[in-house]
């Protein structure tokens, strides 16, 4: 593996780990400090901004801080990501949520993993859960693309947005769906614990949004950018001076 392909998967595998940890231990927690069949959702929805927000000021230089294959998939169907280079930070993602399900395993014990796994509220049809899915990712993929890609946006604005954005669709949907966004998020609870209910919903929802997420703004939004550097590395902006993953454009 090259040396900046090997930044890359380290980073994301990373930065997926954080967002998976850490919601499962806050939802565990919630339930520690909470009455029984209550939570607090603005805690839960700002632990995973949070953990999400931070990653990305972090390791966003270093991968383009997606950390959620649905944003991957966003800039694969956009053309800002080779497939091959899609399917490394997918294996990446993939890998850092599982380790971290496996951890928080150690800690919390099968049932409090597999009650920080992402799942459909009471009434809630696979088919009404993949459309919460896709509009919630639609409103995280949006963010992305607008605050981290689009070299018109304010500088270093993105990782708080996209930190928000999670903590505001987890507030809105979390009784609903789990607001999940991610497969990545599902995937590693879910291997940990072994709760795959709906398991489908939260793949083909989030990617779905991503992809018209990212397509609304690619081919709509943005007709005046992005400049061929931006459109090459598929991450933040160069003139925001930060560093752009190499991979994407090979």
């Amino acid at each position: 593996m090259p040396t900046n392909a090997a930044r890359i998967f380290v980073a994301e595998a990373i930065g997926t780990f954080t967002l998976i940890f850490v919601g499962v231990l806050a939802i565990y927690s919630n339930g520690l400090v909470q009455p029984p069949g209550t939570a607090n959702l603005v805690a839960i929805g700002l632990a995973h901004g949070l953990a999400i927000g931070l990653s990305v000021a972090a390791l966003g230089a270093i991968s383009g801080g997606h950390f959620n294959p649905a944003v991957t998939f966003g800039f694969v169907v956009t053309g800002r990501l080779k497939p091959a280079a899609g399917l490394m930070y997918w294996v990446a993602q993939l890998l850092g949520a599982s380790i971290a399900g496996f951890l928080a395993l150690a800690f919390v014990g099968q049932a409090g993993v597999a009650g920080g796994t992402p799942d459909l509220g009471k009434g809630i049809s696979p088919v009404a859960g993949i459309v919460i899915e896709a509009v919630l990712t639609f409103f995280l993929v949006s963010v992305v693309f607008g605050t981290a890609v689009d070299e018109r946006a304010p500088k270093s604005i993105y990782p708080l947005a996209i930190g928000l954005t999670i903590a505001m669709d987890i507030m809105a949907g979390g009784p609903l769906t789990g607001a999940a966004m991610n497969p990545a998020r599902t995937f590693g609870s879910a291997i940990a614990s072994g709760h795959w209910d709906n398991h489908l919903v939260y793949w083909i929802g989030p990617l779905i949004g991503g992809a018209v997420g990212a397509g609304v703004h690619h081919f709509f939004f943005m007709v005046q950018a992005p400049s061929l550097a931006t459109a090459a590395h598929g991450g933040p902006a160069p003139a925001e001076e930060r560093g752009a993953p190499t991979i994407a454009s090979g």
